[in-house]
């Protein structure tokens, strides 16, 4: 008895503590999980909300002599002017295209590779082709797009070759404005598909295995185990993964994008950060509130789909980031 009054006393206390007396309890008692979480928060501070300070340019007409404070003000000057530019909607609709095409066909590809490599039995095999599909992820932007255009030449490159073999005339494909989208999207696909599952691969493995077990007494077959079972264990880490991947859905890839244009592609080429680069910082007179302005916009859409996305989510199917 007298051990019971005693522990609802140590109870009652507990509750009435203030949350800066429990956080410090907390943090005596697991500081070693606290000191892990110190790198990423203090990453997070300098190179993620501190340099937010920056936005304010986004209302300047800013003089990197004058400082933050010295330059004057004008308000939504810079925002007006890229909304009536002339290149704005084609911008616009490149960036929204490039990104909507990306994401609905590079998006089930990780998931059909990671349910084939689960019922992979062969251990060699499936290590040599996770091997071979990871491996293209770490060629780096620059080698893909050079490898890109010599596999591309129009009079050297190995697929107008097999095109001339068959008869067929060489084609020019990144001096087709109409072939730009699918050259990009697809060899991102490509360079991505292997690492992309490999986050799959893990929620396959938490499937509890009795569940297979069972369907294989009842004579289901592989695929109706991958509708049945597979599918239903990783579709919330799809859509937490289609949330996030929404949440970017303007951040098309700045240097890829970059190294690929040129003057017979443009058309359809220009993104919006392609031209904050090329208006805003590589024109003679650089404009650092204009360019600023741009990816403020840029990045307030970004945070309206992620919140719309995830809300859609929870609504929807009851998983969400929040």
């Amino acid at each position: 008895m007298v051990l019971e009054l005693t522990r609802r006393k140590q109870t009652y206390r507990a509750a009435q503590a203030s949350p800066l007396v429990l956080l410090v309890k907390n943090v005596r008692k697991c500081w070693q999980l606290y000191l892990l979480m110190l790198a990423p928060f203090i990453y997070l501070v300098i190179f993620k909300y501190w340099p937010m300070y920056g936005a304010l340019i986004s209302f300047q007409d800013f003089v990197p002599t004058k400082g933050f404070w010295g330059s004057d003000w004008v308000g939504l000057k810079h925002f007006v002017r890229f909304f009536d530019s002339y290149e704005f909607w084609r911008i616009m609709k490149n960036t929204l295209i490039l990104s909507l095409y990306s994401l609905i066909a590079g998006f089930p590809f990780p998931i059909l590779l990671a349910l084939c490599l689960n019922y992979v039995n062969q251990r060699f095999f499936k290590k040599s082709v996770q091997m071979i599909t990871y491996a293209p992820h770490f060629i780096s932007v620059v080698v893909m797009v050079g490898i890109i255009l010599q596999l591309l030449d129009p009079r050297i490159g190995v697929v107008n070759m097999i095109l001339q073999f068959f008869g067929f005339q060489p084609i020019n494909f990144m001096g087709s404005p109409d072939l730009f989208k699918s050259i990009y999207v697809w060899s991102g696909i490509w360079q991505n598909v292997g690492f992309s599952c490999i986050i799959y691969l893990a929620a396959l493995s938490s499937i509890d295995p009795s569940l297979h077990e069972a369907a294989v007494v009842d004579g289901a077959s592989k695929l109706q185990r991958m509708w049945h079972i597979d599918l239903p264990g990783i579709v919330p880490v799809a859509v937490i993964l289609l949330i996030l991947n929404t949440g970017n859905i303007l951040d098309t890839g700045f240097e890829k994008v970059l190294l690929m244009q040129n003057p017979l592609n443009l058309s359809t080429s220009e993104v919006i950060d392609t031209y904050v680069y090329k208006v805003g910082l590589a024109s003679t007179a650089i404009n650092y509130s204009y360019s600023s302005a741009i990816g403020l916009f840029k990045s307030v859409i970004n945070l309206i789909l992620l919140v719309l996305v995830n809300r859609i989510a929870r609504k929807v199917g009851e998983t969400s980031l929040w």
